[in-house]
């Protein structure tokens, strides 16, 4: 107990930090006279109060943070961070258990998506914002914007950042300082959001509803201020400035940077997981479209239409839908949830394996391959011209293997609890990606509402394990990480 004393003093300057957060939707409550502001004031000096009296219980105990705490401190957050997140929707909405709160806000903080509201379109605004900055504010990650503080607080970073970063390359800096690099990102991050806004408010929506899709959208976060999601708008412009801007969300945010600093689109076409990633979402686009227009569902417009919109939305992880694209033949979604395991960059805020894991698995897999018909040959792995080495080569293959044994577990353990084979299935790859919506009864049409207590914890359990790509949070079970 005493070697979590010193994580506990990091975690009590956070919780105060956090509780900072909770006077953003007070000022959208009083600005809207929604009559909220309470829940959310309640909320504050709850957390404030469990923060301050961490830190008296716990102050003599700082130092600097090691390695492995580095992995405790980013599972308390995310845990702490959800319950605090999810106290306001519990005070305010009537019927509403901690539980389905709880799955509410862990969903926002990990950009899932996935929703258990029914009636948005008459939640009060203050709700509805905080449902969406919590995408936001989990979206570059809420670990992220702290080390772009903890410096102050006179704790280093790197800990925290190499446990909640994504990517198997968790090293390269776009600054010499990861303060720095935090801010750089956000800096980006906040620019493009705000671009987003703008777009859509001059597109034809409200500014509340502009301001909190393009929270969403750049999370890649999928709620919406409506129960019809995007389809709301029947909004073809919409529909187009969302999809172009959740591709922007799944690059690589260091990316964006250097061609925002090098005024420049060359660092688009050097990034291997940019190109394809376009080339990947392009291609399905099209023949998914064709299909749909060959089978006469829709004409060719109307197809590459919704086709653009939903596959983008479910491969980048984000979750909007236009329309009930679960009534399309089962191939299409099934193959929208596939992408969604593997479409998003690394440093992006989306979720699944990463694109760059996939790319490095294809090589090796061509290797291997290779070197079955030529044994004494040296064949160094390769991508983008640059060499992988063997380490980072076997950390993907042992991510992936992790990765989809947990599908698998997870999977089971709904069917066990008497969900459907579909439901149980697409929900899990929803929730581990943080893809929101899946099929069955957590289809587009539907939502979440439906499951059981403990189906929605195992649920919230996949959003935390997909956020904070597996190992982060299955190294706190293993009796090596307790070992001295």
């Amino acid at each position: 107990m005493s070697k979590l004393l010193p994580i506990l003093q990091v975690l009590s300057k956070l919780i105060l930090l956090y509780s900072l957060l909770f006077l953003i939707p007070c000022a959208v409550s009083w600005a809207f006279h929604d009559n909220t502001a309470s829940d959310f004031a309640y909320s504050a000096l709850a957390g404030g109060a469990a923060g301050s009296l961490l830190w008296l219980l716990t102050r003599r105990f700082e130092r600097e943070l090691k390695p492995r705490d580095g992995f405790i401190l980013v599972a308390l957050l995310w845990l702490t961070f959800a319950v605090m997140s999810a106290v306001p929707l519990w005070l305010y909405i009537p019927g509403m258990s901690f539980t389905n709160a709880f799955f509410e806000a862990m969903s926002g903080l990990t950009t899932t998506g996935a929703t258990l509201i029914p009636g948005l379109d008459r939640l009060p605004p203050a709700i509805n914002f905080w449902r969406h900055f919590l995408n936001w504010v989990g979206g570059m990650g809420i670990i992220v914007l702290a080390v772009a503080i903890l410096p102050m607080l006179g704790i280093g970073g790197m800990q925290l950042y190499k446990a909640e970063t994504p990517g198997p390359m968790k090293d390269s800096k776009l600054a010499p300082r990861i303060a720095q690099t935090a801010a750089n990102l956000w800096y980006v991050y906040a620019g493009l959001t705000a671009l987003c806004a703008l777009c859509l408010w001059l597109a034809g929506m409200s500014v509340l509803d502009a301001v909190c899709h393009a929270f969403a959208a750049l999370s890649l976060g999928g709620f919406s201020t409506h129960d019809a999601s995007v389809g709301y708008f029947n909004s073809p412009l919409i529909e187009a400035i969302l999809s172009l801007f959740m591709v922007l969300a799944a690059l690589n945010f260091a990316t964006h940077f250097l061609a925002w600093r090098g005024r420049s689109f060359k660092y688009y076409l050097h990034d291997v997981e940019a190109r394809n990633v376009v080339l990947l979402l392009g291609s399905s686009i099209v023949a998914i479209s064709v299909w749909l227009w060959w089978l006469g569902i829709y004409t060719l417009p109307t197809a590459m239409r919704h086709v653009s919109f939903n596959l983008i939305s479910i491969a980048t992880d984000s979750g909007f839908a236009s329309v009930d694209y679960a009534q399309w033949p089962i191939l299409v979604p099934l193959w929208m949830l596939f992408l969604s395991c593997l479409t998003a960059s690394s440093g992006s805020t989306g979720g699944g394996i990463k694109m760059i894991r996939t790319l490095i698995l294809t090589r090796q897999g061509l290797r291997e391959m290779s070197t079955l018909l030529h044994p004494r040959a040296v064949l160094p792995l390769m991508l983008g011209g640059k060499p992988i080495p063997d380490s980072v080569a076997f950390s993907v293959l042992g991510f992936i293997f992790v990765y989809f044994i947990s599908v698998v577990m997870l999977t089971f353990t709904l069917i066990a609890s008497g969900l459907d084979f579909i439901t149980s299935f697409t929900a899990i790859i929803a929730c581990i990606n943080n893809a929101g919506p899946g099929l069955g009864q957590v289809g587009p049409a539907n939502n979440y509402a439906g499951l059981s207590d403990f189906q929605t914890w195992v649920c919230s359990f996949a959003m935390l394990l997909g956020r904070l790509e597996v190992f982060t949070i299955l190294i706190l079970f293993t009796p090596t990480f307790w070992r001295k």
